[in-house]
């Protein structure tokens, strides 16, 4: 071998930095794809920018009209008719409907509880009630060391369960977004509930539609952080799948041996 045949410590420097470089693009094409997937999934968990517009919109038409006319019954009826109408709407576009009944139900139970009590204020009480309970849900249940956001988030990214046991950073990184959720909620709470004793209905309809959307926001895109840097999820359907397969060429290769014999 000649000197120009020799590989020289440039060429060897060279094709480690390649090496190095192609890893490193790889790495980066995993860490955006990862992200694509938790995307998708807070997408699907919490309705996107149409869920929004269906939480906000009851409760906005509510406080527009009873702030122009005082009238309880006009405002109840139109915030129910809208809610109504979005899941018509759904049904017809064959789209999921589990965000669009959910807001259906809680205008329903603000329609009649504040149609008994006669106090316009009442229609806010049951939600402000549910994001309550919603936000010490998500407080005992990481405490419990069983995070609500991820017995919500498991099924959709076909982990059930499989990240308590078995995944140890994912489990850590749903504590962190579930322990953001009920103190975001809390935090929404302690506003609301002062107004609600202190307030007309006005003001606390105003207050509470713009409450709506900014706490939801941050607390999704808190736990959007803390799962896109958790480890990947385990896919325990992949493995069914996989243990079924295997478990399909043994017994056909157990056959094929006793016909040989």
């Amino acid at each position: 071998m000649t000197s120009l045949d020799k590989p020289t410590a440039t060429d060897h420097d060279s094709e480690q930095t390649e090496g190095a470089d192609a890893q490193g693009a790889q790495g980066a094409q995993g860490d955006q794809a990862a992200k694509a997937v938790t995307e998708a999934a807070l997408f699907e968990a919490f309705g996107g920018l149409r869920g929004m517009v269906e939480t906000v919109l009851p409760g906005l038409l509510f406080v527009t009209i009873f702030t122009i006319n005082k009238d309880l019954h006009i405002s109840a009826i139109a915030a129910l008719a809208v809610s109504l109408l979005l899941v018509a709407v759904r049904l017809i576009r064959r789209d999921t409907v589990k965000h669009a009944f959910s807001g259906v139900f809680g205008v329903a139970f603000g329609v009649v509880f504040a149609m008994m009590t006669g106090n316009a204020k009442d229609f806010y009480l049951p939600g402000m009630i549910y994001t309550l309970g919603l936000a010490l849900a998500y407080i005992l249940t990481t405490l419990a060391g069983v995070p609500l956001i991820g017995l919500i988030l498991g099924p959709i990214f076909k982990e059930n369960l499989s990240w308590r046991t078995r995944n140890p950073g994912r489990k850590k990184a749903y504590a962190k977004a579930s322990w953001a959720w009920g103190l975001i909620l809390l935090a929404k709470c302690a506003i609301l509930f002062p107004l609600y004793w202190w307030a007309d209905t006005t003001q606390l309809g105003w207050v509470l539609v713009a409450l709506k959307i900014p706490p939801f926001l941050l607390a999704v895109y808190l736990t959007w952080v803390f799962l896109a840097k958790a480890p990947p999820p385990i896919d325990v359907f992949a493995e069914m799948e996989a243990q079924e397969k295997a478990e399909k060429e043994r017994k056909a290769a157990a056959a094929a041996a006793r016909r040989e014999a």
